[in-house]
């Protein structure tokens, strides 16, 4: 595994660290070893969430490494395209609760990882941007679809088209991360964030995600309809017994994730 993405289990919370100096810049190895790791983490019951920061002070990423580019060539391009795409979607379908802890810049695909998560915390001095135009290339890796999203065609288009960098407070208001904190506390705001996951039920969550995700591509009555069957479906797991019991019982319920 790359020591580019540095892995650390925190109780049920799986943290990431993207270690690529000086700006956490994403490549092929890292890329690549993103994908495999989630694959990995999706496997074993004990994770309910993830957490992705950066390492350092100054940078959560600053997206690709251009160097990658430098060579003009078409199909060198459109490989590491496909890398971060699988990558960041990767990312998108962790089953569990994946939040990004934006520490620094959040650049290009920097920022496009944090969009991948299902939460974004910021820290006070953060820089946002798309400026991907301003070097001959656009967002590859779904900065063109997940930002529109989350703040609206208008602020997306500012961003992407225009290349306007905001800061932390913008971006908290025009809901592209859901909490600014003071510098240095961002890591600890998700992690504390991701310790009340694992009090849910990891058959729950996993479930109610899929719903949430795909209110984005599906109609209000078929989510209604999906609603109940992911219900039902519930009640074949061992978590929902568990649930259950343990609320009526008047104890903590320890969770099997099946």
């Amino acid at each position: 595994m790359s020591q580019k993405i540095q892995l650390e289990m925190r109780d049920h919370t799986a943290l990431l660290t993207i270690a690529n100096p000086p700006a956490n810049t994403w490549d092929r190895e890292s890329l690549a070893a993103l994908e495999q790791m989630i694959g990995q983490l999706n496997d074993n019951p004990d994770v309910y969430a993830l957490v992705i920061t950066g390492q350092g002070e100054k940078f959560f990423s600053a997206g690709a490494d251009l160097k990658q580019f430098a060579d003009g060539d078409k199909n060198g391009a459109r490989e590491v395209a496909e890398l971060f795409g699988r990558a960041f979607d990767a990312l998108t379908r962790f089953r569990g609760v994946s939040i990004a802890a934006i520490n620094g810049y959040a650049m290009g695909g920097g920022l496009e990882c944090a969009l991948a998560c299902d939460i974004r915390i910021a820290e006070e001095h953060a820089q946002m941007a798309l400026p991907e135009a301003s070097v001959g290339l656009l967002p590859c890796a779904g900065g063109t679809q997940n930002l529109p999203w989350l703040v609206g065609e208008g602020w997306a288009k500012r961003m992407i088209l225009c290349g306007e960098r905001i800061d932390a407070q913008r971006a908290e208001k025009i809901g592209l991360v859901e909490e600014v904190v003071p510098r240095g506390q961002s890591l600890e705001a998700a992690l504390k964030l991701a310790e009340g996951v694992s009090k849910q039920s990891p058959s729950s969550i996993s479930r109610s995600k899929r719903l949430v995700m795909n209110a984005r591509n599906d109609t209000h009555v078929s989510g209604w309809v999906a609603e109940r069957e992911l219900f039902a479906e519930l009640f074949d797991t061992k978590d929902q017994k568990e649930g259950v019991n343990a609320f009526l019982e008047k104890r903590s319920a320890k969770w099997q994730n099946g």
